[in-house]
């Protein structure tokens, strides 16, 4: 599913704005910035930002309101999504929301309550049979926590594999020559993922290895890594997680043209309509289309 244009506190910002543009705005204009050549005032701001993100915020804030009046998003479904990206981040959380344009959790928060939104109310009409769920559990790995050393040849990597074998620390040895940027000051930590996460010969060598074992030398196109395995997660049972395998794979057969299709019959259930006349195109396009 793609992503929304924007957050949800410039659509926010957005709608706040709003106020100063009613037909009182012109008694109460605020002046946002002074300049010698003119100020700018909050009606000025508000049609620049409906210019630029008028349909995209919208459309945001009609999504949610909308599918909150039919859908519901538990507080534990958004702290579990949360800690799933704090696993996988590990000690690049905050710069993981930093390169993504996110605030802090809270607005994290947000934006995933909108997409758990959209994925229920997209799936309401897929159908997955027990086959699909038996092959699903079947094919699941579960996550593992690893670490790595990326090196730019063989003999070099073959080396710190030798300085590891005598003793020396990982997270040392990864820190001063570890080509992985991401993770080289973390002492290598890559922090939890599944399958399909990493290239292939890296996974396949990662959940071939005992705990806490070094790897030889694994060639991929980024290089040759030293992998060391320090957390296995247990593969639960079938049962407990035939609720959960079902879910995914009905998201996972979502795409544009469904969110589109679907987004617009709820549209049409909420009798939405558009009073500004600018912001009306929104009714015919989706952001799935942008």
């Amino acid at each position: 599913m793609k992503k929304l244009l924007i957050s949800l506190s410039t659509a926010g910002l957005l709608i706040g704005l709003s106020a100063c543009s009613s037909s009182q705005a012109s008694d109460n204009d605020e002046v946002i910035a002074e300049t010698k050549a003119g100020n700018i005032s909050s009606d000025d701001l508000y049609i620049a930002m409906k210019e630029k993100y008028g349909e995209q915020a919208l459309q945001e804030l009609l999504y949610k309101k909308v599918l909150e009046d039919k859908y519901k998003v538990e507080k534990e479904e958004l702290d579990k999504k949360v800690k799933e990206i704090k696993d996988q981040a590990g000690s690049n959380f905050e710069a993981l929301l930093m390169q993504n344009n996110i605030k802090d959790e809270k607005e994290l928060k947000e934006i995933l309550k909108e997409q758990l939104l959209v994925e229920k109310a997209a799936i309401q009409d897929i159908k997955v049979t027990d086959k699909e769920i038996k092959e699903s559990y079947e094919n699941y790995k579960p996550e593992i926590k690893a670490r790595h050393i990326l090196l730019e040849d063989e003999k070099t990597a073959k080396d710190i594999k030798n300085r590891l074998n005598d003793g020396e620390k990982f997270e040392d040895l990864a820190k001063e020559f570890s080509k992985d940027p991401g993770s080289a000051e973390d002492g290598g930590d890559l922090g939890w993922f599944g399958s399909g996460k990493m290239v292939p010969e890296f996974e396949e060598a990662a959940y071939a290895l005992e705990v806490n074992k070094f790897s030889d030398p694994i060639k991929t196109q980024n290089g040759y890594h030293i992998i060391q395995v320090t957390e296995k997660k247990e593969k639960e049972s079938f049962e407990s997680m035939r609720k959960e395998l079902e879910y995914q794979l009905k998201v996972s057969k979502i795409d544009n043209s469904k969110i589109e299709e679907v987004m617009k019959k709820e549209f049409e259930d909420a009798k939405v309509k558009i009073n500004d006349k600018e912001l009306k195109g929104i009714l015919e396009t989706s952001s799935a289309s942008k």
